[in-house]
């Protein structure tokens, strides 16, 4: 995917609480809501919550992120 579809899509979903499932450069997998999407130059990073773990917000940098769909 190119980075600007991503980072619709994550808008999107940040917006309307929706979560999504990211499949990051390294084939790993992470399904949560996200809560904020920082376009800074400086951060480049996803945060989210895991589905399930309300407590728990993890970062996910945006250069790693191959695909992005609504889960």
């Amino acid at each position: 995917m190119r980075y600007e579809a991503i980072v619709e899509l994550l808008d999107y979903a940040t917006g309307h609480e929706r979560s999504v499932r990211i499949t990051t450069s390294e084939n790993q997998e992470v399904v949560g809501i996200p809560t904020s999407v920082d376009r800074d130059p400086d951060a480049l990073e996803v945060f989210l919550h895991p589905i399930g773990d309300e407590d728990t917000e993890i970062a996910v940098s945006l250069t790693h992120i191959r695909r992005v769909e609504i889960a």
